[in-house]
């Protein structure tokens, strides 16, 4: 109920500098790069990606350097990978929805997902965006039967730096009710585990976001490839 008050009480800042940060935000291209195929030698392994601009490795110039490559680099040397990338700029968990939907039925062993960002900048509300979640992986786990699903946090929109205030800090709350909802829905899920974007700890790392300051750089993609990875190996 505050969240949605306070969003009530903002609405002619969140207009005014929604409307700058459009206007004045660099506008990256997705990566160039495969997205779908075959690497590395070893026991073998596929793995799914979907979402939005971050899944898709918005902040860097190849999908080696995204979150794709980042993941294969790490996994190759001990598995033949088949991957497939699905994600859009743009994308909310709605959108995405329809990208699973879309897709044809098959089965994969991990399938990774990060979407969220673009269903705050629509201001869903995170009890509305929990149950949008909710029919994503079930859609997920029908469509593709994972034995493992690994579920990306909502980054820190307060933290962005291409975000003012108070629109980040609305953001940034928004972003911590919804990050709150899915740690406890993940938990709830045998196959399912999530990962945390600590904006914080990349900072302490010395790790800077992309050059638009709303998406990750190189550094942080290899960051979220290794702890995805981490999960991976766990289980396979």
């Amino acid at each position: 109920m505050l969240l949605k008050i306070s969003t009530i009480a903002l609405i002619p800042s969140l207009i005014i500098q929604g409307n700058a940060v459009k206007k004045n935000t660099l506008r990256l291209a997705e990566p160039e790069g495969q997205r779908q195929g075959t690497v590395g030698t070893g026991k073998a392994l596929s793995v799914l990606i979907l979402g939005d601009s971050a899944a898709a490795g918005v902040g860097v110039a190849t999908q080696e350097d995204a979150l794709l490559g980042a993941v294969l680099k790490e996994l190759k040397d001990a598995y033949e990978i088949s991957y497939m990338l699905e994600a859009k700029t743009g994308h909310t968990t709605g959108q995405v929805i329809k990208t699973v939907k879309n897709l044809s039925a098959q089965h994969f062993d991990v399938v990774i997902t990060s979407v969220g960002v673009n269903d705050i900048t629509k201001l869903t509300q995170p009890k509305d965006w929990i149950e949008k979640q909710q029919q994503l992986y079930a859609e997920i786990n029908r469509k593709f039967t994972p034995e493992l699903v690994i579920a990306s946090g909502v980054p820190p929109m307060n933290m962005f730096p291409a975000l003012p205030h108070p629109l980040a800090w609305l953001f940034g709350q928004y972003a911590k009710g919804m990050n709150k909802n899915l740690a406890k829905f993940v938990q709830q899920q045998s196959n399912m585990q999530w990962i945390e974007y600590d904006l914080q700890r990349f900072k302490t790392l010395n790790l800077e976001m992309a050059q638009d300051g709303f998406h990750p750089s190189k550094e942080i993609y290899t960051l979220w490839g290794e702890q995805v990875a981490d999960k991976i190996r766990q289980m396979f």
